[in-house]
């Protein structure tokens, strides 16, 4: 038969209320006891009834990630270094995919809230940027954590794990500068993004300390896909666009961008790198798949979802001294999508 918190209470000799606290990583406990719990829960392989348990209590064990995202690869990593944490913790995942653009979907939301229990969110953006959002959600007593592109937080409306989006594309740009490049192209994502924004401004400040001038011709505006990467690449290498205006590099806002970009320049018989270098960023998936490897940021999701997750959770038990990362750095990758001009 199915092991119960009552044959953990047996075997370890404990309440079953202290094994309640060890099975919810409350801080109460000697680690003794907690190391006697944590045996008998191995030897019966126990598994606890997470869904019962939030019936059955007063507390919710759930948190819920709330996105509204068109990338797969970073859809996945937030998925799986949230549910990492919420494995540790004893917690349960709530996932809800929503289209933020709907007339009504701050109600949608809060309405699943309330009928799931959730005990608190993790946002990303566009909901992380969002502070009217985020105020009528924890003026519901519902704790949040944001996931934001910066370097300190905007605002005091909950605690945030930033990734510092500035400083890394403005190294991606003096990688580029280092090599050679002058004329240096820069396609954008959706301009709603405060990451666009931010990777933009690392750009602008690259150039602005190497003494290069600024052309708007080299700047693109587009979306975070593929097809944007594509159009973007074509029109900043079109035969008809004037020689001081073709870059020899373009810096894509990401990966799946610059992969766009790349399928472009095949089309057009770019040499990728002998003729155009080209950048991405995030070091998704993507940036691995492509041919050549590009070079990019390595932003690591899991990690930053992972301490966002656990963030939460102590803000839910009311924990103090949490430790976490509060911002994130991407590093530059160099692989074989950049090379001199």
């Amino acid at each position: 038969m199915k092991a119960t918190i009552n044959d953990v209470a047996r075997l370890s000799g404990v309440s079953i209320k202290t094994v309640s606290r060890v099975m919810n990583n409350e801080p109460s406990v000697r680690q003794i006891t907690r190391e006697k719990v944590q045996e008998a829960v191995k030897e019966l392989n126990y598994q606890p009834n997470l869904a019962a348990r939030n019936l059955a209590g007063t507390k919710s064990f759930t948190i819920a990630y709330v996105y509204d995202n068109p990338n797969a690869y970073y859809i996945i990593d937030m998925q799986e270094g949230i549910l990492s944490a919420c494995r540790q913790q004893g917690f349960e995942l709530l996932i809800n995919p929503c289209d933020s653009q709907k007339e009504d979907i701050t109600e949608d939301i809060i309405n699943t809230i309330k009928h799931a229990r959730v005990a608190g969110l993790v946002l990303t953006p566009p909901f992380s940027e969002q502070p009217e959002f985020v105020k009528r959600i924890t003026a519901l007593d519902i704790k949040v954590v944001r996931i934001m592109s910066g370097d300190v937080a905007p605002d005091e409306l909950s605690p945030c794990v930033m990734v510092n989006d500035r400083e890394a594309a403005q190294t991606i740009t003096q990688h580029l500068i280092d090599l050679g490049h002058k004329k240096i192209g820069f396609i954008a994502g959706g301009a709603e993004h405060m990451s666009t924004i931010e990777r933009y401004k690392g750009y602008r400040q690259a150039l602005k300390v190497n003494d290069i001038a600024f052309n708007k011709n080299l700047v693109i505006e587009g979306e975070y896909s593929f097809e944007s990467g594509v159009n973007g690449a074509q029109k900043l290498m079109a035969k008809e666009v004037s020689p001081s205006n073709t870059p020899t590099a373009i810096f894509s806002c990401n990966d799946e961008i610059a992969a766009g970009a790349l399928f472009a320049a095949r089309l057009m018989n770019i040499k990728i790198p002998e003729q155009l270098s080209i950048t991405g960023f995030e070091n998704s998936p993507f940036s691995r798949q492509t041919w050549p490897k590009l070079t990019t940021s390595d932003q690591p999701n899991k990690q930053i979802a992972h301490d966002a997750a656990s963030l939460l959770i102590s803000q839910v038990r009311k924990q103090k001294g949490i430790n976490v990362i509060s911002q994130y750095i991407p590093q530059l990758i160099v692989r074989d999508s950049t090379g001199a001009p």
